[in-house]
């Protein structure tokens, strides 16, 4: 099968682009929605699923296959059936990817019914785009590409999520849920939905207070705080985090931890550099705008954090604690651990890092 190259935020602009048109009540007559993200093709068949038809209309013109034990053939002839009582018929093929022989529906696909909307959900991976099939779908209908995201995409795309719901989210539980949830957005979209239920009404901004009590994520024991501890220097306070940690190992994975730390350090030894070309080489210092694009940040507030930070460390230590990160990296795979526990590691690491 072809590889995708597709990025997310590809991704998220075509699936603003489908959920426009369906808003508008303008459908295609096939929809393929593939990819290795879940939560775009599953949003958008659970739209089509409820939006196209009226509840008594879905009675007798919807129908559900799944790819394991259906044949091409019989779905094809499904939609070329004609709908009773009504404009459209809806056909939804979930697990396509399990389908055998799921290129015969090209037979369909070139030539589809204008009174039947089909909707193959293919997750996984995607259909090979040189395909009759493939073509058939690109040509004659709509096709959704979802690709997962990457860690810096995230935090824009919870912004965005937030936005549509007429919220706003503050910048520290932008990263207790990214650091939490990782990059699983349908577990992050998920959360927040539950939590959104359940804010006092008139809430306008979601705050750590509201991730703690609601998702379970202690806003005072978290990487966030963990990192913003060791980056001004606060020993006592990220010992303690850790030790917290050390006491909840499966909310805490020291991969994720050290991921965290990196990442702080990586950009305060992208800013120090970018000080020292101003200094010693005249380059004029980037402005905020241009530093969020260099660092793939999604606002002003991050970068000025950043900035002071920086200010604190120099070059030549942070280049020896980026050495330890991918010492203690590897430790948190398990090698060269000496049968110390994640906890002991996460100590060990922050101590040389302190005492650098």
């Amino acid at each position: 099968m072809a590889k995708t190259a597709i990025r997310f935020r590809d991704t998220v602009a075509q699936y603003e682009r489908i959920n426009n048109e369906l808003k508008a009540r303008r459908y295609a007559p096939v929809y393929l929605l593939m990819g290795d993200e879940s939560y775009f093709i599953d949003a958008l068949c659970e739209r089509l699923a409820t939006e196209v038809l009226g509840e008594a209309e879905r009675a007798f013109n919807q129908i559900t296959v799944y790819g394991k034990d259906s044949e091409a053939g019989q779905i094809i002839n499904l939609c070329r059936q004609m709908p009773m009582m009504g404009s459209y018929q809806v056909v939804i093929v979930k697990e396509a990817q399990q389908l055998r022989g799921i290129e015969k529906l090209s037979l369909y696909t070139q030539k589809p019914s204008p009174a039947t909307i089909l909707i193959i959900c293919h997750k996984e991976k995607t259909v090979d785009k040189r395909s009759a099939f493939y073509k058939g779908c690109a040509a004659n209908g709509t096709v959704l590409e979802s690709a997962r995201p990457r860690d810096y995409e995230i935090v824009t795309w919870l912004q965005q999520f937030t936005r549509d719901r007429g919220l706003t989210i503050d910048p520290k539980a932008l990263s207790m849920l990214s650091d939490h949830l990782g990059t699983n957005i349908a577990k992050i979209a998920n959360e927040l939905q539950k939590l959104m239920v359940s804010l006092p009404e008139g809430t306008k901004k979601i705050t750590d207070a509201d991730i703690e009590a609601n998702i379970g994520i202690s806003k005072d024991f978290n990487n966030f705080e963990l990192c913003k501890a060791v980056v001004t220097r606060d020993m006592n306070r990220a010992l303690l985090i850790a030790d917290h940690f050390a006491r909840n190992p499966k909310d805490n994975p020291l991969l994720v931890t050290i991921m965290s730390l990196f990442g702080q350090f990586k950009e305060i030894f992208v800013v120090n550099y970018l000080r020292w070309l101003s200094r010693h080489k005249g380059q004029p210092f980037p402005p905020d705008t241009e530093l969020m694009r260099i660092l793939r940040k999604s606002n002003t507030f991050f970068i000025n954090e950043i900035k002071q930070h920086a200010a604190l460390w120099d070059n030549r230590k942070v280049f020896a604690i980026l050495g330890l990160m991918r010492e203690y990296d590897a430790k948190s795979k398990g090698m060269n651990t000496g049968g110390a526990s994640d906890g002991e590691l996460l100590r060990e690491l922050l101590l040389k890092i302190f005492l650098l």
